[in-house]
């Protein structure tokens, strides 16, 4: 099997897979505290057969993207939010949190150490970024683990849809994706289990994937797949679900602010309940991975709910979707603060 590197790959061919690119960070927690942290080069991870990540779930992950601009540099793109959010997953499952400073400053190191897979800009393509956080050591109990891993991979990615921006079918799902007041806020591995079959059977229909309710009562929409939900309603409002089982998306929080003072819109954060999914013009899926994956059509029961005409992407969702990719790729300006430059000289 030919090996894979830089110069050999056709990056506008990319697709969302895995390649390994040789260099990843490393930091280890032990006797109370973290290690300084390193650049390693062995993909595998060697843990013990009783660690609690293996058992009992003690894991937390973030996904995020280094972006090539026009002019060669490399930018990311709030980093301090997927660290924040990593604290939080943290907390909630009894780990060491890996602290905001030092998580961002792993990024900028591991991105640096792998700039020549940084796909290029007129590619299309980027380099996603996944940092996990995992107890290890020997543990057999259903108790936190007092060992833990924090590491850092990159693999250059294509588009999450082959498709790019063509709106697809989704299926109102009967199974849950989280427990109320359970984890369904953090981004842990058991809400992405359990999306599984659910998301299976709705691709086996001819559909995209699943929408979830709120596991409480069965009438709100939360979850797309593994993204947000937004609708853009026929008075131009751009609405948004609103719950603790929700997965606060750093894409999501982005596109509210530049709905509110790009395009002027109306922003409402709150409950968007199934039956009344007629009062939106435009509809779609927002998170890291896609950006927006915009939505044909949903099915609930008996009913279909189609959106423009089923086929074309919505003014207002092409919009929103420019903005937001033109600042990750530097052709838009940004608001303050919402991108780092990576330092390649050092």
């Amino acid at each position: 099997m030919t090996k894979i590197t830089p110069e050999t790959i056709n990056w506008g061919e990319l697709g969302f897979g895995y390649i390994d690119t040789g260099k990843k960070f490393r930091a280890y927690y032990k006797d109370g505290e973290w290690s300084e942290g390193r650049i390693e080069t062995e993909k595998n991870v060697f843990i013990s057969e009783a660690s609690t990540a293996l058992h009992y779930g003690q894991q937390a992950f973030e996904g995020m993207k280094a972006y090539r601009t026009k002019t060669g540099k490399i930018q990311l793109f709030r980093p301090e939010l997927n660290a924040q959010r990593l604290i939080d997953s943290a907390e909630k499952l009894l780990m060491p949190a890996y602290p905001e400073e030092d998580f961002i400053n792993a990024i900028h190191e591991v991105v640096r150490a792998n700039e020549e897979w940084v796909p290029p800009y007129e590619s299309g393509a980027t380099l996603y970024i996944r940092p996990l956080l995992i107890g290890i050591g020997d543990t057999v109990g259903v108790q936190p683990a007092k060992e833990y891993l924090f590491t850092v991979f990159v693999t250059p990615v294509g588009p999450y849809f082959k498709g790019g921006m063509a709106p697809s079918k989704f299926l109102v799902s009967d199974f849950d994706r989280a427990a109320p007041r359970g984890t369904g806020a953090q981004k842990v591995g058991g809400n992405y289990a359990s999306s599984y079959l659910p998301g299976k059977l709705a691709k086996d229909q001819g559909y995209s994937d699943a929408i979830y309710l709120d596991p409480a009562t069965h009438t709100k929409i939360e979850e797309v797949g593994s993204a947000n939900f937004f609708g853009i309603t026929k008075d131009n409002k751009f609405v948004t679900p609103k719950s603790p089982s929700i997965l606060p998306s750093i894409t999501k929080r982005s596109l509210i602010w530049l709905a509110e003072n790009r395009l002027d819109l109306e922003v409402v954060e709150g409950d968007v309940y199934v039956d009344e999914l007629d009062q939106f013009s435009e509809t779609g899926a927002m998170g890291t991975a896609a950006v927006i994956a915009p939505i044909s059509s949903i099915t609930h029961g008996d009913k279909e709910y189609t959106y423009t005409d089923g086929v074309k992407v919505g003014e207002i969702t092409q919009q929103l979707y420019a903005e937001l990719v033109g600042i990750q790729k530097g052709d838009v300006e940004a608001p303050e603060g919402w991108v780092q430059t990576v330092d390649v000289t050092k």
